[in-house]
């Protein structure tokens, strides 16, 4: 697979089967994603790798109950607090794997960093007939102290991007796209 293809048809995925990764996989997964670039070439993140699902389960629930105390009233859309109140509800959707990258060294490109190497986690995720989705529920309560305590994060590091993976049921269709704004400066037209 190209890389064009690979960006045109990657998809946020929340439907898996129970199949596991394998760790080799995962392994050269952080291993694409640190291709990133990275300012002045700082590469200032780390991988937290996890698949205990008692974890990702309990993750889950103190991540909802965080952001529901925190989530500031008539600023968010009426089914976050929907989605966020029912127990079934599972914010990593039982995905096999959740990958959180943190930023490690704080600096002023640090999350744009982490960002980056998140993309390619999920555009070599894709190529290798893996599904990925950002859990932005998951980000605020994993950066906590309590977050950070059961994921073994070090106090310094800040969790950026929490990231789950696993091999999708199905493939969501394309989402229309926007036409871009685009300013030409310079160029003829």
């Amino acid at each position: 697979m190209d890389i064009i293809e690979a960006i045109f048809h990657r998809r946020s995925v929340r439907e898996f089967t129970d199949k596991p990764i394998d760790r080799g996989e995962l392994r050269r997964l952080v291993d694409a994603a640190i291709q990133a670039p990275s300012a002045v070439n700082q590469q200032p993140w780390a991988f937290t790798v996890v698949s205990d699902q008692q974890l990702l389960d309990r993750i889950s629930r103190e991540a909802k109950k965080h952001m529901l105390a925190t989530l500031p009233a008539g600023t968010s859309p009426a089914h976050f607090r929907i989605l966020l109140n029912d127990p079934d509800f599972h914010i990593f959707y039982h995905a096999p794997v959740l990958v959180v990258i943190s930023t490690i060294a704080p600096s002023q490109w640090d999350v744009e960093d982490c960002a980056l190497a998140a993309e390619n986690l999920m555009l070599a995720a894709h190529a290798a007939g893996l599904g990925s989705c950002w859990i932005g529920f998951a980000q605020s309560w994993i950066g906590t102290p309590d977050g950070k305590t059961t994921l073994g994060l070090p106090a310094k590091y800040a969790p950026v991007a929490p990231i789950i993976l696993g091999h999708p049921k199905a493939v969501p269709p394309p989402v229309p796209r926007k036409e871009p704004t685009i300013r030409w400066i310079g160029f003829q037209i």
